[in-house]
C-alpha cells in the first residue's frame, strides 16, 4: 500500500492526549513522600498500543525519583517540582537532586536501580548553566531500555564470513538511529578487525534472524549484546584461523532481557533491564524566546558519540513543537491538518541545543550501553514551561503552551519577525519543480511565479536546492545554519 502526506496523517498513529491530575506530597526539606496520579487517555477509534501507553505512562508518573506515553506524565511530575520547590523555599535544581533515584535504591515500581543509573550526573552537568541563567527552566526524565515488563524481548544476529568478510546481519531494522554504525563498533571492538573487514547488510527475512522491533529504545542494548556473543564464538576461531580460512563459517548470538511481569509476586520486580536518565535545561532570552537548550543524557557508554549527539538534537527539536507550536486540528473527528498546518517547529527557529554526554559504567551487558532514543524528547516541554514560569510568572499546565512568541505565529502580522519565509523568488521560469517537492504544499504558482505561503512554509530549504534556475534565494542563511 502506499500511502500521500495528507492520508498518512489522516491514518497514522498519533501522540495520545491524556487529561492528568496529579497529587504531590513533601516534607520541609523538599522531600517526595507521595504521589497520586489519574491519568485518562484518548486512544481514539482503535485500542491498538493505547493499553501499552497508558501503562508506560503510569509506571513512569512518578518520574526518576524516590518516559512511549512517558512524554504526557512527565510534563504533569515535572510541573508539579517546579510548583513544590517555591512552596518548600529551595531551587528547581535542588528539590530534584535531592529526590533523584540514585544506585541501590527502589524505584515506585519497587526495582532496585543499578549502578549505570547516572541520574545525579546529569543533574550536576547543568547545574552551573541552570544556576547562571536569569530565565531558565529544567526538567529530569527516565526511560527504559527494552519491552521489559515480562514480554519476550529477543536481540538475535549472524556473523558470517564472506569473501574474506565479516558480515553483520540481523533483522533489526535501522530507521535512521544509526544502528549499522554501532553493530560494526561493537564487532570492531569484540573481534579486533578493522573497519575494512567488516560489513553491515541492511535487515531483511531472508538470512537475517529476527531481532525485535525498533521500538522501547532497545536495539543498542539488546542486539548489541547479541552481536557482541556472537562475536565471542567468532573469537574463539579467529585465534587459530584467518579469515580466509574462515570462510563460510557462521555464528549466531542471541540475548533475552529477562524482566517480570507487571503484578509478579516477587520483591523488587525487574520491570526493564535497564533505564536511561536525563536532565535538560531551557534557557530563555529577554523576549521569551528559546535562546538555547542544555541536554545532558547518562546512555551508559556511548558507541558513538557523534550520533548520540544527533540523537539529542532532533529529540529536542521534536519536543520543542510539542511544547509550544503543535495542535492536530479536528472537526466532527476528522482530521482537519495538513503537513504546513500541523505546526511543526521550524528550521530557523530552533535553538542552539548544547548535547551533554554522561557515561555511567555499570550495565553489565552490551559493553555497558543503554543507548538512546525516545527519552531525548521527554524532558524539553516541562523544562520550556518552567522557563516561561520563570519569564513570566505563569504556571501553564496544557500543551501547546499558551502566551508564548510562538503561540499565534501564524495568526498576526506582528508576531512575524522571526516566523516569515526566509526565501525571496527572484526571476521565476514558473516551472513548478518547487511546487512538486515542497513537502508543506506552500507554494503555488501564481500569476507566472512561484509564491510562498508563509502560513505553510517550514523553512526546510527545499525549494532552494531543487529550483533548476537558482531563482530562490536563502536570505537569512538558514540552510547554512
Amino acid at each position: 500500500m502506499r500511502l500521500w502526506r495528507l492520508k498518512r496523517l489522516t491514518v497514522h498513529p498519533k501522540r495520545h492526549p491524556m487529561d492528568m491530575e496529579f497529587t504531590v506530597g513533601c516534607d520541609e526539606n523538599g522531600i517526595i513522600q507521595g504521589v497520586m496520579a489519574t491519568v485518562i487517555a484518548d486512544t481514539g477509534a482503535y485500542a491498538s498500543l493505547g493499553g501499552p501507553v497508558l501503562e508506560r505512562a503510569c509506571t513512569h508518573a512518578a518520574g526518576p525519583f524516590r518516559g512511549f506515553g512517558v512524554t504526557q506524565t512527565c510534563f504533569g511530575m515535572e510541573m508539579m517540582l517546579t510548583k513544590l520547590a517555591e512552596q518548600v523555599g529551595i531551587s528547581p535544581w535542588e528539590i530534584r537532586y535531592r529526590n533523584a533515584i540514585r544506585p541501590g535504591q527502589e524505584l515506585p515500581n519497587g526495582q532496585i536501580v543499578d549502578a549505570s543509573t547516572g541520574l545525579v550526573e546529569t543533574l550536576e552537568a547543568v547545574k552551573d548553566i541552570f544556576e547562571s541563567s536569569k530565565y531558565a527552566g529544567i526538567a529530569c526524565a527516565m526511560k527504559n531500555a527494552g519491552v521489559g515488563v515480562g514480554l519476550p524481548d529477543f536481540g538475535r544476529a549472524l556473523l558470517k564470513v564472506v569473501d574474506g568478510k565479516l558480515h553483520i546481519r540481523s533483522g533489526a531494522s535501522c530507521i535512521g538511529q544509526g544502528l549499522g554504525t554501532v553493530l560494526v563498533q561493537v564487532t570492531a571492538e569484540a573481534t579486533g578487525l578493522v573497519r575494512d573487514e567488516i560489513v553491515y547488510d541492511a535487515a531483511n527475512t531472508i538470512n537475517a534472524p529476527d531481532s525485535g522491533t525498533t521500538s522501547g529504545s532497545r536495539q543498542t542494548l539488546i542486539t548489541g549484546e547479541a552481536v557482541r556473543r556472537a562475536c565471542l564464538l567468532f573469537c574463539e576461531d579467529f585465534l587459530q584461523h584467518s579469515l580466509a580460512e574462515l570462510e563460510g563459517k557462521e555464528y549466531y548470538g542471541e540475548y533475552l532481557a529477562k524482566t517480570d511481569k507487571l503484578g509478579a509476586g516477587v520483591p523488587n520486580p525487574v520491570s526493564h533491564v535497564a533505564y536511561g536518565y536525563a536532565t535538560q535545561v531551557c534557557i530563555l532570552d529577554e523576549q521569551g524566546r528559546i535562546e538555547k537548550i542544555a541536554a545532558a543524557h547518562d546512555v551508559g557508554r556511548a558507541v558513538n558519540p557523534l550520533s548520540v549527539e544527533g540523537q539529542i538534537e532532533g529529540g529536542v527539536v521534536m519536543s520543542l513543537g510539542f511544547a509550544l507550536t503543535e495542535q492536530y486540528a479536528l472537526k466532527d473527528c476528522v482530521p482537519q491538518s495538513k503537513f504546513g498546518t500541523l505546526g511543526l517547529f521550524r528550521a530557523h527557529e530552533v535553538p542552539d541545543v548544547k548535547s551533554i554526554i554522561v557515561e555511567k559504567p555499570g550495565l553489565q551487558v552490551a559493553g555497558g550501553a543503554i543507548g538512546i532514543g525516545e527519552i531525548t524528547s521527554i524532558p524539553t516541554a516541562p523544562a520550556i514551561a518552567g522557563a516561561y514560569y520563570r519569564y513570566d510568572g505563569q504556571y501553564r499546565t496544557s500543551l501547546p503552551l499558551e502566551h508564548t512568541p510562538y503561540a499565534d505565529r501564524n495568526k498576526t502580522p506582528e508576531n512575524s519577525g522571526k516566523g516569515s519565509v526566509p526565501f525571496v523568488v527572484r526571476e521565476c521560469i514558473a516551472c513548478g519543480v518547487c511546487v512538486k517537492n515542497c513537502p508543506a504544499a506552500a507554494i503555488q504558482i501564481q500569476d507566472g511565479c512561484a509564491r510562498i505561503e508563509e502560513a505553510l512554509c517550514l523553512s526546510c530549504g527545499m525549494c532552494v536546492v531543487k529550483c533548476p534556475r537558482n531563482a530562490i534565494f536563502d536570505v537569512r542563511g538558514i540552510i547554512k545554519k
